[in-house]
């Protein structure tokens, strides 16, 4: 029997290499594992607390397919609360994880052979759902001339050489934790407005930025252009096994995402759902924070140790959790390439990471995403081993 050819794309090669470390520590070794985007912590007690009364006592059957409604009301307070930004909880979705809240936003807005630019490097699910749902992808090459975000000049290119039908845009990014200023997302999203180009905008590290002087601005603001919001519990909030995400939608784009929910997951997880309300408490603002301040102590940390790490140029690391490094210097040494770096880094000195190639085609052969997300002494743990590991090469 065939195999869809919508199927063939890539492995996500930051979950091979999670099985790899998880199964060289059932084989008794000792393993640092900084390649996952997960924080440590997991769930706050005020969540897990309510999840339990939960389970005891409520009725947990299906609910709306966008959602529970005191759980849409609450995500409209945050924006409030965080944005000053009035969203109507009626253009919330709900969804099983902000992957959910991709495939149902991919789906609503855009039809096969639509072209949608992203930039380079990036998270790879982006590329790998749109092409799977028959999207052309446009590849926007985002460099530390740019400060790895997309600009309106190269849309503007992109968008005379064959036009474009979306973008998606993530401050803070995933690999390299590089933000857009508020000034930056109006202009982008004012370009995608006059341009008829539907703009998605991940924001699922929201929270997680660094400095006094960082402003984080959401797409949310301008939704009656168009724009599509994805966020998350998973991060922020630690909750990433609970898959609990939303959508913050455009007026057109509400009843079809209602539709497509409802046809294909029938309706987020009741549990997490009814949970993760918790999540938006001073208790659970409080421990989320306090996760924030636990990754600023090891960013800190870990940009201090950076001359000794050798690993340059590294990307400003603004918000999120992650060290986007060039390696190339490495590589050399030992005649390969990030992917082979990280294999014998693993193998030799029980460190894992992410070589660069999930996240660019193009470069990402010399460049690894090291995830601070970890507890502060496992960072530091990890960055011993890899100095003392790089000096054997």
């Amino acid at each position: 029997m065939k195999v869809s050819r919508r199927s063939h794309v890539p492995p996500f090669a930051v979950m091979e290499i999670l099985a790899a470390a998880n199964a060289r520590r059932e084989a008794g070794f000792d393993v640092l594992s900084l390649c996952a985007g997960e924080p440590s912590t997991g769930a706050s007690d005020v969540v897990r607390s309510r999840a339990a009364e939960l389970l005891r006592t409520a009725d947990l059957g299906y609910t709306e397919a966008m959602g529970v409604p005191a759980l849409r009301a609450e995500i409209a307070a945050h924006y409030d609360r965080w944005y000053g930004a009035r969203v109507d909880p009626d253009r919330i979705a709900v969804t099983t994880g902000s992957s959910g809240g991709f495939v149902l936003a991919f789906l609503a807005a855009f039809d096969v052979g639509d072209r949608v630019a992203l930039a380079r490097p990036g998270y790879p699910a982006y590329k790998n759902i749109l092409a799977a749902l028959g999207c052309e992808v446009v590849e926007l090459d985002c460099g530390p001339e740019t400060r790895y975000q997309p600009t309106v000049p190269q849309l503007t290119e992109a968008y005379y050489e064959g036009g474009l039908d979306g973008l998606i845009v993530a401050s803070p990014a995933n690999p390299t934790g590089t933000m857009i200023a508020p000034a930056e997302l109006e202009a982008v999203a004012t370009w995608c407005g006059e341009h008829d180009v539907r703009l998605i905008s991940d924001e699922i590290y929201h929270g997680i930025a660094y400095g006094e002087d960082v402003q984080q601005a959401t797409a949310a603001m301008y939704t009656e252009a168009g724009a599509v919001v994805v966020n998350s519990f998973s991060k922020y909030w630690a909750m990433t096994g609970w898959r609990l995400g939303w959508l913050v939608l455009p007026e057109e784009l509400v009843a079809p995402v209602g539709a497509l929910a409802g046809n294909v997951a029938l309706s987020p997880p009741a549990l997490a759902q009814h949970a993760g309300i918790a999540a938006f408490s001073p208790e659970g603002y409080a421990a989320a924070a306090d996760n924030v301040a636990r990754y600023a102590t090891s960013r800190a940390a870990l940009l201090d140790r950076v001359p000794e790490l050798g690993w340059r140029p590294v990307a400003p690391a603004d918000g999120a959790f992650y060290l986007y490094g060039n390696v190339s210097e490495y590589c050399a040494r030992i005649g390969g390439d990030s992917v082979e770096y990280c294999a014998r880094l693993l193998a030799e000195a029980d460190v894992a990471i992410t070589p660069g190639t999930d996240f660019d085609g193009v470069r990402g052969r010399d460049w690894v995403r090291l995830s601070f997300a970890a507890a502060p002494d496992v960072v530091a743990r990890a960055v011993d081993r890899i100095v003392a590991w790089q000096q054997t090469l």
